[in-house]
């Protein structure tokens, strides 16, 4: 069967559209939250300003209510990496990305403690975190001071890596002060793991926040392996197409896949959001050797932004006023759209008397 050619505009277009990136939605934040299957929030900050690029009207408190009332959570999922997710989905998602957490953390700790270490060290900190939320820092010198002679900081990290956390409120809450404290996430949420969580389910709600993509890119969002299996038993029901080098791009029948001549408008973004490295292949909106940064902070007062679908510079808050820095030349017209969404963003921060500066490099 021959297969329709995508290229990266066209994908640009369908991720977008997906994203509420092309459009801004009315649609609620847990509802948006469910359907991009969650914002990156290692910045605790950095969601609100993803759910203002996205939702119509969003002020700080429409995120800031379900996280504390925990209908929404910051967790440890995909990629071993701090995301804002669902209570449903913290649940589900939690178990399916258990072996890439562990992975990662033995990746990083390799030969610091030993099999048996570890499971003495969770027995332990899980005890300690049922008492009450505990920082990192806290739990170092608390395993330090019971095993003097093993590695206080690896002991630490295989809490927060290896036993399925949140951390709670008031961290993440826009206007609060919160420390980066970590609670058990069943605990937190009153409610047990998922016992059976289907990969299948989640490759498909990878596809239709983030398609067409290839086995590779789901596996990059992921960090799971394996998912070529999955693709091929789920093929019969998808659309398949080629992209430019050829590769198989899965997608959901009846997704939005719109005319790649489509306008998009400019888009400020957080750091590090979801839309710009949830592909292995970012070439549909990153150009090759465009490093994403991950400034320090809490987030909210720096990030990304989008030129006509494509990461074409960053921004930071200084003051009064917003830095916006282009990778290269901006055409006059693209300038004038740029501050007039710069405008609504600083708004939004809390500086609507603020200006926009463009220094472009």
């Amino acid at each position: 069967m021959i297969r329709p050619m995508l290229d990266a505009r066209a994908l640009n277009r369908a991720l977008l559209s997906r994203q509420f990136l092309l459009e801004r939605t009315d649609r609620g934040v847990t509802d948006v939250v469910d359907a991009v299957v969650g914002l990156q929030a290692q910045a605790p900050l950095a969601p609100y300003v993803g759910l203002w690029a996205r939702i119509h009207g969003f002020i700080p408190d429409d995120l800031a209510a379900p996280l504390e009332g925990r209908g929404l959570v910051r967790a440890t999922l995909m990629r071993g990496t701090v995301h804002l997710v669902t209570a449903d989905d913290a649940l589900r998602l939690r178990p399916l990305t258990e072996p890439a957490i562990v992975r990662g953390f033995r990746g990083g700790f390799s030969g610091r403690l030993t099999p048996e270490q570890s499971e003495e060290v969770l027995r332990v900190g899980r005890d300690w975190l049922l008492e009450a939320p505990r920082t990192r820092a806290e739990l170092r010198e608390r395993f330090g001071e019971r095993w003097p002679d093993r590695d206080a900081d690896a002991m630490a990290y295989a809490v927060s890596y290896l036993l399925p956390t949140v951390q709670p409120t008031p961290r993440g809450v826009w206007g609060r002060q919160g420390r980066a404290e970590l609670a058990l996430l069943t605990s937190w949420l009153g409610r047990e793991l998922d016992a059976s969580p289907s990969t299948d389910d989640v490759v498909l709600r990878y596809l239709a926040a983030f398609g067409p993509a290839t086995v590779k890119d789901a596996q990059t969002w992921s960090g799971l392996t394996g998912l070529r299996e999955v693709l091929e038993r789920l093929r019969p029901s998808l659309r398949v197409f080629a992209s430019e080098a050829g590769d198989d791009l899965y997608d959901l029948p009846d997704a939005p896949r719109p005319d790649p001549e489509t306008p998009a408008p400019p888009r400020f973004l957080p750091e590090y959001d979801n839309v710009l490295f949830s592909h292995h292949d970012r070439s549909r909106i990153v150009d090759p050797g465009r490093r994403i940064p991950l400034p320090p902070g809490p987030g909210g007062r720096a990030g990304t932004f989008l030129v006509d679908g494509r990461f074409a510079g960053t921004w930071r808050l200084d003051g009064e006023e917003l830095r916006v820095t282009p990778f290269g030349a901006v055409g006059k017209t693209e300038a004038a759209e740029v501050e007039a969404e710069g405008l609504r963003l600083l708004a939004f921060l809390g500086s609507p008397q603020g200006r926009v500066k463009l220094e472009v490099r």
